[in-house]
């Protein structure tokens, strides 16, 4: 009860800091004429996806790669199968071509590389397999030419506007980004502390923990910015912000943990990526199924039933 207590306080510090660092870095954005399009694309997608970041960090400093594989794979299979489904639920998103023809495959595409690199024993014949320090700079390689693309998107004269309602002020603001950095690394740390502690008492192994619980806890503030931005029948947000952090998980969460300490694959772990790019691919499919470029409230029915199977099956695999 102790370590769930931990476990909950963990979470709620990182989601409160994440919002927090969100607030206080667009105010800061929007002082230097940032547009509104760049900031949904950078800022709220990095903060978003810190949760899962600080608790990678922490998760792999102390050696716990299992929660730090298992919290990115976790996550990413969350995002689609049930924050969409959640999301699609409320209201069916139509998703514009650039992001069924560029940013879905995008995605894809990473969960493809991961499936690569995690693969040594396969492609390389060695008897273990491991994300190793250059596998990591390969994953930032690839983070960079998205952000390469996110910059074009931003230099189009279409994509200028800026809103000016809500201002911070510059104190506040660089307040809230250092408080939300801060708040950050005491939840991160707490979560994994949690974590690690119910998954010895349960007698289950930390992957299992990372893929669900830890999974889902850092993944609140994507089901929370989609869900709105679905009720407010905004689906270019609601997708959006899945898509990108995914991207986002991959090749820059576990990119950095990867460099900071190579992370070991453990067993059963290749099913989870292959479940990954199943979904993935079922995304990208979707937009082609029903009515073209809608992700309708039957295929978010479809979504959300998966999910439970996929959490069925690996809390009986333990």
């Amino acid at each position: 009860m102790a370590n769930m207590v931990i476990l909950i306080a963990g979470f709620a510090l990182l989601i409160k800091s994440a919002d927090f660092l969100v607030s206080g870095a667009s105010a800061l954005a929007k002082r230097i004429g940032v547009s509104d399009l760049v900031i949904g694309l950078t800022v709220v997608a990095f903060g978003t996806s810190t949760p899962e970041l600080f608790v990678n960090l922490f998760a792999s400093m102390q050696g716990n790669t299992e929660i730090a594989i298992g919290n990115v794979i976790g996550s990413n299979i969350f995002n689609i199968m049930l924050i969409l489904g959640v999301a699609s639920l409320i209201y069916p998103l139509s998703v514009s071509k650039s992001t069924v023809w560029k940013e879905i495959p995008f995605s894809l595409l990473a969960v493809l590389v991961l499936g690569a690199l995690a693969n040594d024993a396969l492609f390389d014949k060695l008897g273990y397999s491991t994300l190793t320090r250059i596998d990591g700079f390969v994953f930032l390689a690839f983070f960079g030419i998205f952000m390469y693309y996110i910059a074009s998107i931003a230099k189009d004269p279409g994509n200028t506007q800026t809103s000016t309602g809500g201002k911070i002020g510059l104190a506040k603001s660089l307040a809230m980004v250092i408080g939300g950095f801060i708040g950050l690394a005491f939840g991160g740390k707490l979560v994994v502390e949690g974590a690690v502690n119910i998954a010895s008492g349960l007698g289950v192994s930390q992957s299992l923990i990372g893929l669900t619980i830890v999974a889902a806890g850092t993944s609140l503030p994507e089901l929370a910015t989609s869900a709105v931005a679905a009720y407010r029948k905004n689906a270019d947000i609601a997708v959006g912000n899945i898509v990108g952090s995914n991207i986002f998980n991959i090749f820059f969460i576990l990119g950095i943990s990867s460099l900071i300490k190579p992370l070991p694959i453990v067993s059963g772990a290749n099913i989870d990526i292959l479940v990954l790019i199943g979904v993935s691919l079922l995304l990208f499919f979707s937009m082609f199924t029903g009515k073209r470029k809608i992700i309708d409230r039957w295929e978010g029915v479809v979504f959300i039933a998966l999910y439970s199977v996929y959490v069925i099956y690996i809390i009986k695999r333990g």
